[in-house]
C-alpha cells in the first residue's frame, strides 16, 4: 500500500491525476498502509521480537494514536473525518517521518531475519 500511496503522490506532483481522484486514492492507500502497519506492531509485540531501532520507534506516543487510526480504518465510522484519523495526523509526533522510518526498519529487520533463516 505504501508503494501505491507513493505512486499516487508522484502522479499528483506531476499533475497527472485529477484532484478528486488524488484525494480518494491517496486516503485509501494511506489508510490501508497505516492500518496494516499497526497489525505488524501487534505481531512484533506478541512475538516479543527485539531490535534496538524498531523498539526505539515503538516507544513513541504515535503507537497509541496509530492503534486508534487502525481501528478507524478497519471498523465502520459514520463520520468520514473521525477523530481517530485526525488525532494521528494532527497530534502525532512527526507522524509522516515516523511511520516511514518504522516501515523501513521493519523491512530491514525482516529481510535480515529471512536471510538468517534456513
Amino acid at each position: 500500500m505504501r508503494v501505491h500511496f507513493d505512486e499516487v503522490l508522484k502522479k499528483n506532483l506531476e499533475n497527472k491525476i485529477p484532484k478528486n481522484q488524488f484525494e480518494i486514492e491517496s486516503r485509501l492507500y494511506m489508510a490501508y498502509w497505516y492500518g496494516g502497519l499497526y497489525v505488524v506492531i501487534e505481531g512484533w509485540k506478541r512475538l516479543e521480537l527485539v531490535d534496538e531501532t524498531v523498539n526505539q520507534l515503538l516507544r513513541s506516543k504515535n503507537v497509541g494514536l496509530l492503534k486508534r487510526y487502525r481501528h478507524g480504518v478497519f471498523h465502520f465510522q459514520p463520520n468520514y473525518n473521525d477523530k481517530k484519523f485526525l488525532d494521528f495526523i494532527v497530534d502525532g509526533e512527526n507522524c509522516v517521518e515516523w511511520i516511514r522510518q518504522l516501515n523501513l526498519e521493519f523491512g530491514r529487520f525482516f529481510l535480515e531475519w529471512f536471510k538468517r533463516s534456513p
